[in-house]
């Protein structure tokens, strides 16, 4: 005699429908709904995906070449090039688009830096500079975008005159990117004065226990230098598209470099975010105890995330 369940619909169901109860839940799928949910998050996912599809274009096209040299096929050109090309310009005048509101967290960063400020004189007022910069830089982009697709005429007459003004999207943007450019420079004076905060923490550390960092102290000084590296590596990468796309024509000929460095900045910005909605690992019993017992450290103000005008 069989011992078997009899078969039967709910048990049908079960093993179709229900298939998904075989799948363990997932932190990583969690960890990645929670940063995609953000508009950094998203922002940042597609410029990843934007600059890897325009770097694998030329890529495509000179296979293309060479297999059409070697007899394969009969036409130099990749339609599949075609394709993601088109997918990546879609997708840079979607991020653009997105970016219509980016004045409001401007807006919020600057009131809440009057209120909290950073450590220093100096970095409240870089990052007062900063902030302004980006004042310039939305309106600016969202100018030059809007009569770039003629949403918005591009002249109009002024009021009680005769006078008209007329709104060049070329002209728009690169003044957009050049207040741009303006916090990419500040940036590194934000840095400087970052790296010199973390060494003095290093110091005072030291000199008040006289003994190694705790673990609780190593994994906060592990995670500032960290976050300080890795913004040194996205302003890097910034200064020269931002000067590149400052000028009327650029001075970077080979647009292979320009979608690099993009990229560059695109997986170093999608990198610090990832880190930062991170959830905390658990702590040991130990660090919990040298946690409780550790004076508590006035927070800095983290300047506005913008990893590439582009």
């Amino acid at each position: 005699m069989s011992l078997s369940k009899p078969f039967t619909v709910a048990r049908l169901t079960d093993s179709i429908l229900g298939s998904f109860s075989l799948v363990p839940p997932s932190e990583t799928l969690d960890h990645l709904i929670r940063y995609l949910g953000t508009w950094s998050g998203s922002d940042k996912f597609f410029m990843v995906l934007q600059y890897t599809l325009q770097l694998l274009v030329p890529l495509l096209n000179l296979r293309a070449r060479l297999q059409c040299r070697a007899g394969l096929r009969k036409l130099p050109t990749s339609d599949t090039a075609v394709g993601l090309s088109k997918f990546a310009k879609l997708i840079s005048d979607s991020r653009t688009l997105w970016r219509i509101w980016g004045l409001l967290p401007i807006f919020q960063w600057l009131i809440a830096l009057e209120r909290k400020a950073p450590q220093t004189r100096h970095l409240l007022n870089v990052e007062r500079l900063q902030g302004w910069s980006m004042l310039g830089y939305y309106p600016l982009e969202h100018l030059s975008y809007l009569t770039s697709r003629e949403i918005i005429p591009s002249s109009f007459s002024l009021p009680f005159s005769r006078k008209s003004i007329t709104l060049k999207p070329g002209a728009l943007g690169m003044w957009s990117v050049r207040f741009w450019a303006l916090y990419v420079v500040l940036q590194f004076a934000h840095l400087q004065e970052d790296r010199k905060l973390l060494l003095m923490r290093q110091r005072t550390l030291r000199k008040a226990k006289g003994t190694a960092p705790t673990e609780v102290e190593k994994q906060e000084l592990s995670k500032r230098w960290d976050s300080y590296w890795s913004e040194l590596v996205l302003n890097t990468a910034n200064l020269p598209l931002a000067l590149h796309w400052s000028t009327e024509k650029g001075f970077i000929k080979n647009s292979v470099v320009v979608d690099a460095l993009c990229l560059l900045t695109g997986i170093a910005s999608f990198r610090t975010g990832w880190k930062a909605t991170a959830l905390p690992p658990p702590l040991t019993p130990k660090a919990v105890e040298e946690a409780l017992a550790l004076p508590e450290e006035k927070e800095t103000s983290v300047p506005y995330e913008v990893s590439s005008a582009s």
